[in-house]
């Protein structure tokens, strides 16, 4: 078990409930002085050193080691006596041989105090979860070099409150160094103390390009591409937003406003239902009184939380109306809401035939199959067959504006034969949507062939003929544009800090969030 069988001679081998105990001596009758490098053969003293050492078969195993003492006779060294090491298995004053020491490192940098300490007992290497930890703070820094093409990115030390800073070395994909915040001094300073930095790549926040403007101002910053297209998926989105009606099949003709009152009025038990089943005026004067306060507020700065608490209303309402250019999307998008019973129709028009006529039961029956709401829905919805009338099926649920989002956005060959023909349908309603299908198009093939040259144009043409959304989301880009252009250009992307940063989530969490940043550098630099 020894590591240098030939610097030592093995006296005698115990084995007791505690585990085996080698004892051993130095083979070599001198030593070398470590300070002066000369050897010595007279001995001064001897005594017994205890090393702990790697387990055999799960037992531990303790090296009882007799070293000798030797004078130094070199009248110029500082040292008179000096204590004989073994190297591979001896460092002065260690109580642990090299071999348990870079094993219970390794596991520590793996897995940290609490859960390395229980692995490191179960293999039978006897350590404290606070030993595991000075192991690892212990071990030096990685040699830093200075990458010529770097990435940086932030990450949560805690989430919403406290955020540090990783820079990757976006060639070999190994962290380089970890900062304890991501504000722009900060990645500044990293760079004058690192010069030669040529691309520094990074997402499109704006401390991060004044820190690299300030800290190495040749590089050439590099916008990533992933950032880009979420970006511009956002615009899209906004542009759906406000073409909201464009995603609704044309109403077909009713017979009779009995009839239509009834496929309004199965959306269940709400009060807004309530207020739609007496008339739609209600429900669009109270939406317009709700969107003028909730849009006043705002004007003047006030938070989604404040509003929420001001007005009584969810965070969530607060934030659709906020979203919503004008009072008509938002009465639009609740008109395009499938009834609860949409999917259960067809078992009630059956169970009728059949002669259930019961609400209770029927609504028993559908609740079986995972229907939430009411009887009193099941009941309205009911009534016309009573008094020997059909019912008027609803339209078409009309997509959402995330899903429309998608279609406009997503590869075509990703998408499916319906999701194909809901989104023909929808642009064939709607020029606006189509146009800015074509622009989202022109810019993928910018963005995948990196046809950065072509940045330029796309946006004169967006400037004149795109959707507000869009004119913003150009504008962003011209206040960011070589950096943009830059990574519409080159083969760089921020890929591998993303990376990173998910293995730093997966770190934090195996230390329940409780360790200092430099145990979380450590670990990050280190492990591999």
């Amino acid at each position: 078990m020894l590591p240098h069988l030939d610097a030592v001679v093995l006296d005698d081998v115990r084995h007791g409930p505690g585990g085996v105990r080698l004892a051993a001596r130095v083979r070599a009758t001198t030593a070398e002085c470590p300070r002066c490098g000369r050897p010595a053969a007279r001995v001064h003293s001897t005594y017994r050193r205890y090393l702990a050492d790697a387990p055999i078969s799960g037992r531990r195993v303790e090296v009882v080691l007799r070293v000798r003492r030797f004078f130094c006779d070199n009248t110029g060294c500082p040292a008179r006596t000096f204590a004989e090491q073994v190297p591979g298995l001896t460092t002065p004053r260690a109580r642990r041989t090299g071999l348990l020491k870079t094993t219970l490192e390794a596991i520590g940098l793996a897995l940290a105090g609490r859960a390395g300490a229980r692995l490191a007992d179960k293999l039978g290497m006897a350590v404290s979860r606070d030993s595991m930890l000075r192991l690892v703070r212990a071990l030096p820094d990685p040699p830093l070099g200075t990458p010529q093409v770097l990435g940086v990115d932030d990450f949560a030390l805690r989430r919403g409150h406290v955020y540090g800073t990783v820079i990757i070395d976006i060639l070999t994909h190994r962290p380089v160094d970890l900062l304890a915040d991501r504000t722009s001094d900060t990645l500044a300073a990293w760079l004058r103390a690192h010069p030669g930095v040529q691309i520094v790549c990074r997402d499109r926040a704006g401390a991060y390009a004044e820190g690299i403007r300030a800290g190495a101002p040749d590089a050439v910053q590099v916008a990533d591409r992933w950032h880009l297209w979420h970006n511009l998926v956002q615009a899209v989105e906004k542009v759906v937003r406000q073409h909201h009606a464009d995603l609704h099949a044309p109403a077909p003709c009713t017979g009779t406003t009995g009839d239509t009152a009834v496929a309004h009025d199965d959306t269940g038990d709400t009060d807004d239902e309530g207020a739609h089943s007496a008339g739609p005026t209600r429900l669009a004067v109270r939406t317009s009184e709700r969107f003028d306060a909730i849009h006043a507020l705002l004007a003047v700065g006030t938070s989604v939380s404040a509003i929420s608490e001001t007005l009584g209303l969810d965070p969530k309402t607060v934030r659709r109306f906020a979203r919503a250019g004008s009072v008509s999307e938002l009465l639009t998008a609740r008109s395009a809401q499938g009834s609860v019973l949409d999917d259960y129709t067809a078992h009630l028009h059956q169970r009728w035939t059949a002669g259930v006529t019961d609400a209770v039961a029927l609504t028993a029956e559908i609740t079986a199959l995972g229907y939430r709401g009411s009887s009193k829905t099941v009941r309205r919805y009911l009534q016309p067959l009573r008094g020997g009338q059909t019912t008027t099926p609803r339209p078409p649920t009309a997509p959402t504006a995330r899903d429309a989002t998608g279609w406009l956005t997503r590869h075509p060959d990703s998408l499916t034969d319906e999701e194909r023909g809901a989104r023909d349908a929808v642009l064939g309603r709607s020029p606006a949507l189509r146009a800015t299908r074509d622009q989202v198009s022109e810019f993928a093939q910018i963005l995948i062939q990196r046809r950065g040259h072509e940045l330029q144009d796309w946006m004169r043409r967006v400037a004149t003929d795109g959707a507000p959304a869009l004119r913003s989301f150009a504008t962003g880009l011209e206040r960011d544009l070589d950096a943009v252009t830059a990574g519409l250009t080159l083969p760089y992307s921020s890929g591998p800090v993303e990376g990173t940063v998910n293995r730093i989530k997966m770190i934090k969490r195996q230390m329940f969030g409780r360790a200092n940043f430099d145990l979380l550098r450590k670990r990050v630099l280190l492990a591999t």
